[in-house]
């Protein structure tokens, strides 16, 4: 399947679970206002109105926001009038999700790689641009060759461009750019260098859990999540589709 059809089948099962969402929260609005119906219609008439209007606004924002995103994802253009509602997104509506999902027999990963192809759409959607000193590549040590011997988690430009895995291409792709290029052992020196570079934009390489983690950490700081490949099992000699990484560079260069 081309990366096209993987990204809209990713999207179709993010879509599946918000509107499930939406209605399991219809269906809780509709029992919450239900059971105390009785107990506040003895103490004032109106409250039971008073009380549904106040959760019938909550319902209504609530189910706008979904729309918007929804409109946001499909059409591929920024719906939202506050870019922070992205927040609302990797914040709240993902873990809930991933909680969805879980009762209705969808793995944790599957809906990780939903959220990322929909993360993506957003970030597209909002079309930061941004300086190429403030855009970060930044990868996973599993991408070396096991067999290398040069260490490279520290500083990527040691590595000595043998050709036997990406990262020959991938530095060169940085270099055709004038971006920063990193590697990360994880999610806690993936931090550390973001925290040292300091970028306004992230372009970056991993796994469905490390990414999706990742996306949430650097908040409010846009990222461009590509999945690696993984033809030998996770964390060993794993692979990456070097024009999305170049289509994700582009997107947030001016």
């Amino acid at each position: 399947m081309d990366q096209q059809g993987y990204v809209s089948s990713e999207k179709r099962i993010f879509i599946f679970l918000l509107i499930l969402s939406c209605v399991a929260l219809l269906g809780i609005a509709a029992l919450i206002w239900w059971v105390p119906y009785v107990g506040l219609s003895n103490i004032n008439k109106y409250l039971p109105w008073i009380f549904g209007a106040i959760l019938a606004a909550v319902v209504f924002y609530s189910v706008g926001g979904v729309i918007t995103l929804l409109l946001t994802v499909t059409k591929k253009k920024n719906f939202f009038f506050d870019k922070r509602l992205r927040a609302v997104v990797i914040k709240l509506i993902f873990p809930l999700l991933v909680a969805v999902g879980k009762l209705v027999g969808i793995s944790a990963d599957e809906v990780r790689r939903s959220f990322i192809a929909v993360n993506n759409e957003l970030v597209m959607a909002e079309a930061k641009k941004v300086r190429p000193e403030k855009l970060l590549i930044l990868l996973p040590h599993c991408l070396q060759n096991h067999e290398c011997g040069v260490r490279i988690i520290w500083d990527i430009k040691k590595c000595k461009r043998c050709g036997k895995c990406k990262i020959k291409y991938l530095l060169e792709l940085a270099e055709q750019y004038n971006v920063p290029i990193a590697v990360a052992t994880g999610g806690t020196l993936a931090r550390k260098v973001v925290k040292e570079v300091r970028p306004d934009a992230i372009v970056a390489v991993a796994c469905e859990r490390d990414l999706s983690s990742g996306i949430q950490d650097v908040y409010p700081i846009p990222v461009f999540g590509i999945l690696n490949k993984r033809p030998n099992g996770p964390c060993f000699d794993t692979d990456v589709d070097l024009d999305m990484v170049k289509k994700g560079i582009e997107l947030f260069l001016a």
